[in-house]
């Protein structure tokens, strides 16, 4: 399992990569990956950019929490957790979340699982910019039916 949290922009399929040649050959059969990029809107407004903020190591031990969660739960190989903080624009990437596994329905479901707790729980803060200059505070995220995670837990 490994956890980056950093500023840069990132390519999510050369991260992926680099990573999964580091995994023990022939112990996977697939790998499931989800990567979440800005809109260009939210809520009915046009936005122009975003900024997370976060609290460093605090971080990292949430998301760590959480993988490791999904590794007792479902018969995975190895996780990958990358999520950006600072300003974004529309279309960069903001976060990747991979899962390897010998069988995709593990690796589906513990990815589903990681990235719905990310987009519940996690401690980041957005502030967006709408085009009109305005600078608000997102309060929520959008839901997933099927989360097993909720704003409530």
């Amino acid at each position: 399992m490994k956890v980056i949290v950093q500023q840069e922009s990132f390519a999510p399929g050369q991260v992926i990569q680099t990573f999964q040649d580091a995994l023990p050959r022939g112990k996977h059969g697939g790998v499931v990956s989800f990567v979440g990029t800005m809109r260009d809107f939210n809520d009915g407004e046009d936005v122009v950019s975003m900024t997370l903020e976060h609290y460093p190591g605090m971080t990292e031990k949430h998301i760590e929490q959480v993988c490791a969660e999904a590794a007792e739960r479902w018969d995975i190989v190895d996780s990958l957790v990358v999520h950006r903080y600072g300003e974004m624009f529309p279309n960069d990437a903001i976060v990747l979340v991979a899962v390897w596994s010998a069988h995709r329905a593990n690796a589906f479901d513990a990815c589903r699982f990681i990235i719905n707790y990310l987009k519940a729980r996690a401690p980041f803060w957005k502030c967006e910019t709408t085009t009109a200059g305005e600078k608000r505070w997102v309060e929520h995220n959008s839901k997933d039916p099927k989360a097993e995670v909720s704003d409530s837990e």
